[in-house]
């Protein structure tokens, strides 16, 4: 079996024993990012120089008997909205080409404080604004198990990174499911946390309140390892919450003896394909044989959430943008006479048509006269979203969906529609309006067997230890977690 292969975890149980080494892992990655990365496009800057340099480190403390934890000499991905000092951050977009940050963000940072080998950062929708990474001012990723799909997005291409087998675990950003719906999208385990969980600082911000970082993985076990490493108060951000972060990696448990499960009606929609509905019923079925009762629930406001989100997100967004100016930050017109055309061209010549989109809708709805009728309305809707999750967990310890309602859909089929490309996010957007702990997990594959499908799996607040036992006990009875995409570990085919 090629190392590429091999789960984050199993890697750093062979690292551990010596029967591998970080800088032969790293150059393994590297060469697969060379041979698969041209045709899936995954990257926007690999650090290979840095990356060995990292790796080397990593072997010198572990034959010194220092190594720093199971994270110690794995090589992963960041998501270019994660800031960093040694690489360029421009969150998919021409408005920040060639940024250098003076810090790293703080989940980067405790990456390297736990030995781990940055490869590269990662495509995007352009601030983490898309649903397919076709946003991108830089290159339009590809699914890894078909190129000719959509990964998913934002965070699609870390996902693509993952599932190519050119890294081994990567941080991505979910604002409305930018995590988990790439995870389900390219058969990988994605974990958005509790708002608060995990530090917000050096995020290249898109909508505050929303916006969550997280890890991705191939495994529940890889994901609570980075899970663990990442998790904790940061005295930077003021969102982040003092509270003691579990070992979840060590809780794990395929027991779901007792355990209740929800199922919203409202989250298994009209017009749903088929067969994603067949795979979540055929999951709920291997849960219920764990030990878990799976319970009819309702979130009578789910339905609303699609509507509050696309008010919320965008005025989020208009406010963070608005400092990318071409005097404060950002790209800067080289034609302009004035100060109002500076603005103007810099903004224009910067921003890509989704940014655009989303800063025009978000300007409208905080504008003098309409701020109650929309922003004010949108905030009310999101008290009485969350008051239905609490409303159903007096029921239940977890609920399950789709994480999607539809498979993986061919690059351009709805980059014209933007509506379209919104409703695909219909289960994932109630989570982050709530601010609750949700991942992806992967249940099967549709299309002839070709295009993976993910369950969400939605927790409590702060309880993300129950949310990673589902699905470990639901990968722990099936084997999609190890079927590789057709591209061999030597390049793309």
């Amino acid at each position: 079996m090629s190392v590429l292969e091999l789960s984050l975890s199993e890697v750093s149980q062979q690292l551990t024993e010596r029967k591998l080494d970080s800088v032969t892992v790293t150059k393994a990655c590297l060469s697969q990012i060379a041979n698969a990365d041209p045709q899936v496009q995954a990257f926007l800057h690999v650090d290979s120089e840095g990356a060995l340099a990292a790796a080397a480190a990593s072997d010198a403390r572990r034959a010194s008997g220092q190594s720093r934890g199971p994270l110690d000499g794995i090589p992963l991905a960041l998501k270019d909205n994660l800031v960093t000092v040694d690489m360029p951050s421009t969150a998919g977009s021409k408005m920040l080409a060639g940024y250098r940050s003076p810090v790293d963000a703080t989940v980067v940072s405790r990456m390297k404080t736990a030995g781990a080998v940055v490869l590269g950062k990662a495509n995007l929708d352009e601030f983490g604004m898309g649903s397919s990474t076709e946003n991108s001012a830089f290159q339009k990723t590809k699914n890894p198990y078909s190129l000719a799909h959509i990964p998913g997005g934002s965070s699609g291409g870390c996902a693509a990174a993952l599932a190519a087998r050119m890294c081994f675990g990567a941080l991505g950003s979910d604002t409305g499911g930018s995590i988990r719906q790439p995870a389900g999208f390219t058969n990988s385990v994605g974990v958005k946390p509790t708002y608060g969980r995990v530090s917000r600082h050096g995020l290249i911000a898109f909508a505050s309140s929303l916006d969550q970082i997280g890890p991705m993985a191939r495994t529940v076990t890889d994901a609570a390892l980075l899970l663990e490493v990442i998790s904790g108060f940061d005295s930077a951000d003021s969102t982040s919450v003092n509270r003691e972060v579990p070992a979840y990696s060590k809780k794990l448990t395929r027991d779901l003896q007792g355990l209740k499960i929800g199922l919203p009606r409202e989250l298994m929609v009209d017009g749903m394909h088929p067969e994603v509905r067949a795979r979540i019923e055929s999951a709920a079925q291997i849960l219920t044989s764990r030990g878990a009762t799976i319970i009819d629930v309702t979130l009578p406001h789910a339905k609303y959430a699609l509507a509050a989100y696309y008010v919320i997100a965008p005025a989020e967004a208009s406010s963070n943008l608005a400092r990318y100016d071409g005097i404060r930050y950002g790209h800067r017109t080289s034609d302009s006479r004035n100060l109002a055309e500076l603005y103007a061209k810099s903004r224009a010549e910067g921003f890509g048509s989704e940014v655009k989109r989303r800063i025009m809708l978000g300007a409208f709805a905080l504008s003098a006269g309409y701020a109650d009728a929309y922003y004010g309305k949108a905030q009310a809707m999101r008290t009485r979203i969350r008051a239905d999750f609490e409303t159903a967990f007096e029921q239940v310890d977890a609920l399950i969906s789709p994480t999607a309602p539809v498979p993986p859909w061919k690059l351009g089929e709805k980059i014209d529609d933007p509506l379209a490309m919104y409703l695909t996010d219909v289960m994932t957007l109630p989570v982050n309006l709530a601010g609750l702990p949700a991942m992806s997990v992967p249940c099967g594959f549709v299309d002839n067997d070709s295009l993976p499908v993910g369950l969400q799996i939605i927790g409590r607040h702060f309880d993300e230890q129950t949310m990673l036992n589902i699905g470990f006990a639901l990968e722990s009875e099936t084997q999609f977690a190890k079927r590789a995409p057709p591209l061999s570990t030597t390049g793309a085919r």
